[in-house]
């Protein structure tokens, strides 16, 4: 899910930085007021942990990849707005240092991978478990539909952002100058390797990590922020 450099026009990357800049500044204010003083380090440990697991990058057609991002396990474990932070770190680090993604897309890519897919994961967790206890069944299933749900959710925007670029930006002879595939070849591509491979891999080990710390400290899985 990671957009490269030269995919998206001036005009989405632009509209995506000044979407995310105060989402940005939001989420710091919320998570210096929410977070435990105990789970603060973890945010450094979550942003950690979804750069490992996304830098296991396997190409898909269209000109993106594809992989795991444990974003709804942090923001399970951290709220959703801890979670927004650790991973746009790791996203930045990323572009920054190993050029896994582009610079000028760096709002883009956080706003699908630390931004859509955190919050829906976060929001379909919380309505599935809702009145479990912290040791029962339901906590990991429900976090594994979550995973599953939000980083279908997180390609699907990913998706879009591709698709609608060539109805943006168009050179004189009609050609479009940024990403070539129109959305009824971008969106079936992006969903289809989500739906069925990626998304399942999200799903296991959202739900894998769940089990872990419901049988090693399940007060970690008490609720520690609000989407809202």
């Amino acid at each position: 899910m990671h957009i490269p450099d030269g995919y998206l026009g001036p005009a989405t990357y632009g509209l995506l930085y000044g979407i995310m800049i105060p989402i940005w500044a939001l989420a710091s204010k919320l998570v210096r007021r929410t977070l435990r003083q105990r789970q603060v380090p973890f945010v450094a440990l979550g942003a950690a942990f979804s750069f490992v697991v996304m830098m296991f990058n396997i190409p898909i057609p269209g000109g993106s990849t594809g992989h795991a991002v444990g974003g709804v396990i942090v923001a399970i474990l951290l709220g959703p707005w801890a979670a927004l932070i650790a991973i746009s770190i790791a996203l930045v680090i990323q572009a920054l240092l190993f050029g896994d993604g582009g610079i000028t897309a760096i709002a883009a890519n956080c706003f699908n991978i630390a931004f859509v897919m955190p919050m829906v994961g976060f929001l379909v967790y919380r309505l599935i478990s809702k009145g479990a206890t912290l040791t029962s069944r339901r906590r990991w299933i429900a976090g594994a539909i979550a995973g599953y749900i939000g980083l279908n959710m997180a390609a699907l925007t990913t998706a879009v952002m591709f698709g609608l670029q060539p109805l943006l930006a168009k050179g004189p002879d009609g050609r479009p100058l940024y990403f070539p595939y129109p959305l009824e070849v971008a969106v079936p591509v992006m969903a289809v390797q989500h739906l069925f491979l990626f998304g399942i891999i999200e799903a296991v080990l959202t739900a894998l990590l769940i089990i872990y710390f419901q049988r090693s400290d399940s007060s970690m899985l008490e609720p520690c922020g609000r989407a809202t």
